[in-house]
C-alpha cells in the first residue's frame, strides 16, 4: 500500500532533431499541453563539439564541451539521452520523437519505429544524403543505448501529401512514378507548426491564400490554402528550389550531363558538388552563413546574398500562382526571423503582388510585420519543429 504522500510519476516526452553536426533535442511535459521543459543543442560535431541547454525561462542550465575526438555523432546522441535523463528530475520518459528527412510514397503520418519501418526508412537515404542518414542513426543509437525506449518517426514530407496530383508529378516515363520519382516536399514539420501559430495569431488569414518561407541554410516555400500544403520549391530531393546554405536549388538537369560529360564527374562528386558545395557557399566563395556574407566586403558575398533574394521573388510568384492569388506571406526559419534586411530586400521584390512592409514592424521582426492597410498581410512567425515532433509522438504513443 502506498503512503498518503505517494503520488504517479509524471511523463515527459524526448523529441531528437538530429543533423549532420548538430542535434537538436528538448523535454516536453507529458499531457495535452506538451508544455516544453528544456531545450538543448549539441552543435560542433566532429570539430568543438559543445552542449548547451536552457530551461522554460531561457536560463542556461547545462553548459560542456569536448574534444572532437571524444564526441562523434552516435556518442552525441547517447549523450543527449543521459542528459535529458538528468534532466527529467524524476519524470518517466515514455517515448522519443524524431525528425525523419524523408517519408518515401508510403509514409503520410508519424509512426511507431519498428525494425521493418527502419529498415524502409533506410532505402530513403539516396533521396536525402544530407539529413536521413543522421535522422536514422540517432534512432539506432537510442535503440541501442535505450531499448526499452518507444520511438516515433516524424516525416518533413508528409505535410505536402495534401498537394493535388499534379503538383507532384514529375514529367518522366511512367515507369519512374510507379518507382516514387516525384516531387515530395520538405520542412513539413515547420510548415505545420506555422500553419498552426497562424490559426492562432490571425485565424481569417489562416483559411486564406498563404505563402510560408522557411529561410535559413536550408531554404524553401511553401504555398498553403486553408492551412494544406499545396505547392512547395522543394520536389524529389532537399535540393530543389531555393538557393541555400551549400545546396544549389533549382538547376537545368542539361548542367549534370554537362558536368558528367566535360569534367568526368562521378555521381557521388556530383551529389558532394550540389549539396556541399554550392549555394551561397558556392557563389560567394566565403561563406554559406548569411551573417558573414553581408558582414563581408567581397563582391561575391554580395552577389550570393542577392541571388539568394532573387529567387526567393521569383518562387514566391509561382507559389501565388499556384494559389491564384495571396493573402499573406509568413517569414520563418534562421533567415526569415533574424534577417530584417532580407525580409525588405524580398518584400520590396514582391511589392508588385501587395507586400508592403512596415518598416518599424521589420526591425522588430516579430508578429504583424505588414503596412497597415496593405493588400498582403505580412508576419514573422518562429518555428519549432521540436514542438510539432513531441506533439505527433504524443498522439502516437497514446494510440
Amino acid at each position: 500500500m502506498s503512503s498518503p504522500d505517494a503520488r504517479p510519476q509524471e511523463g515527459c516526452l524526448a523529441v531528437v532533431n538530429a543533423g549532420s553536426s548538430s542535434i537538436k533535442f528538448g523535454l516536453y511535459a507529458a499531457g495535452a499541453e506538451h508544455a516544453m521543459l528544456h531545450r538543448g543543442k549539441i552543435d560542433g560535431i566532429g570539430v568543438a563539439p559543445k552542449l548547451r541547454v536552457q530551461n522554460a525561462e531561457g536560463v542556461v542550465v547545462v553548459e560542456r564541451g569536448w574534444s572532437p575526438a571524444e564526441l562523434d555523432a552516435r556518442a552525441a546522441t547517447r549523450e543527449v539521452i543521459v542528459t535529458a535523463a538528468a534532466l527529467a528530475q524524476g519524470r518517466v520518459i515514455h517515448g522519443v520523437g524524431h525528425r525523419v528527412a524523408h517519408g518515401g510514397a508510403r509514409f503520410s503520418s508519424p509512426v511507431r519505429i519498428d525494425a521493418p519501418t527502419l529498415a524502409e526508412l533506410e532505402t530513403l537515404v539516396p533521396l536525402a544524403p544530407l539529413h536521413q542518414p543522421h535522422n536514422l542513426a540517432s534512432i539506432q543509437a537510442i535503440a541501442e543505448a535505450a531499448p526499452h525506449l518507444a520511438q516515433v518517426a516524424c516525416f518533413d514530407t508528409a505535410f505536402h501529401r495534401t498537394q493535388p496530383a499534379l503538383a507532384q508529378q514529375i514529367a518522366l516515363p511512367r515507369r519512374f512514378a510507379e518507382a516514387g520519382v516525384r516531387r515530395y516536399g520538405f520542412h513539413g514539420l515547420s510548415y505545420e507548426y506555422v500553419a498552426m501559430r497562424l490559426r492562432e495569431l490571425a485565424p481569417a488569414l489562416a483559411e486564406g491564400r498563404v505563402i510560408v518561407a522557411h529561410l535559413g541554410s536550408g531554404a524553401s516555400l511553401c504555398a498553403l490554402r486553408g492551412g494544406r500544403s499545396v505547392a512547395t520549391t522543394m520536389g524529389f530531393s532537399a535540393l530543389d528550389g531555393l538557393v541555400m546554405g551549400t545546396r544549389c536549388g533549382a538547376l537545368d538537369p542539361g548542367a549534370l550531363i554537362y558536368l558528367m560529360d566535360a569534367y568526368g564527374m562521378s555521381t557521388r562528386e556530383l551529389e558532394d558538388l550540389l549539396y556541399r558545395q554550392s549555394g551561397l557557399l558556392g557563389v560567394s566563395g566565403v561563406s554559406s552563413d548569411m551573417r558573414m556574407l553581408r558582414a563581408s566586403s567581397e563582391p561575391a558575398a554580395a552577389e550570393a546574398v542577392a541571388l539568394f533574394v532573387y529567387r526567393v521573388v521569383r518562387e514566391a510568384g509561382s507559389m501565388a500562382a499556384a494559389l491564384g492569388g495571396l493573402d499573406g506571406l509568413v517569414f520563418t526559419g534562421g533567415i526569415g526571423e533574424n534577417d530584417a534586411a532580407a525580409r525588405a530586400e524580398i518584400a520590396q521584390g514582391c511589392a508588385w503582388m501587395g507586400v508592403e512592409l512596415d518598416p518599424d514592424g521589420n526591425a522588430r521582426g516579430l508578429g504583424r510585420i505588414s503596412r497597415a492597410g496593405a493588400a498582403v498581410e505580412v508576419w514573422a512567425v518562429p518555428t519549432d519543429e521540436e514542438a510539432m515532433i513531441a506533439s505527433h509522438a504524443a498522439a502516437v504513443l497514446a494510440a
